[in-house]
């Protein structure tokens, strides 16, 4: 069970990828003071766990409603993590957690940015939902690792409110070339884990 939490630690976390929303933070945030830009993270964040906790409660009963195979959502889930890594190793936006230059647009002229763009898509956007339905499908609702995993949930969204709050301290330390060098990076290690969902899919609708 221990392997299979670091593995969701580390997919959630290089999918939510905290560190490319500071960016976004910061320039949709620019001109404001500090108490508004925290005031927007912690909404922000609030939101994406509540909506991932939803997803982790109720998509397995979801999956159920719809006749999905957990086989199936992991060659799919897979797919579009692929997409995502995509994205992220040639920095082309595939729709998957980009926002297009119509809705950047929209959202410099919102009051409330912490819905959209920042819950969503940036931290909770179909990436993280896949990711999250993939690691709680077919797990026992009340279960240890059930409750594991909402631990695991917690502490990605710990982390990534930790970062925004800290949005102007680490973008001078990191700047535009070093977190796109990062994002780069951990785009080839999602690519590698979201060809493994695929892989294990296809074995086990073979095996079935």
């Amino acid at each position: 069970m221990f392997d299979e939490l670091v593995k969701f630690f580390v997919v959630l976390l290089v999918v939510v990828e905290p560190l490319s929303v500071l960016p976004v933070l910061a320039g949709l945030t620019e001109g404001a003071d500090e108490a508004y830009r925290r005031r927007m993270s912690f909404k922000a964040v609030a939101i994406s766990v509540a909506v991932c906790l939803v997803f982790a409660v109720a998509g397995t009963a979801l999956l159920d409603v719809l006749g999905i195979s957990v086989d199936a959502f992991k060659v799919g889930g897979g797919i579009l993590l692929f997409l995502l890594a995509v994205e992220m190793v040639f920095a082309r936006p595939s729709g998957v957690r980009s926002i297009t230059p119509g809705e950047d647009a929209e959202a410099h002229h919102r009051g409330d940015i912490s819905v959209f763009p920042l819950a969503f898509p940036l931290l909770a956007g179909p990436g993280a939902l896949a990711t999250i339905l993939l690691a709680f499908a077919g797990v026992p609702f009340g279960s240890l690792q059930f409750v594991a995993q909402i631990g695991v949930i917690l502490l990605v969204m710990a982390i990534t409110l930790a970062l925004l709050l800290v949005t102007t301290p680490v973008m001078r330390l990191l700047g535009v070339t070093g977190g796109a060098v990062l994002s780069r990076l951990l785009g080839v290690l999602l690519a590698a884990l979201a060809s493994q969902f695929v892989l294990d899919g296809i074995r086990g609708a073979i095996a079935s």
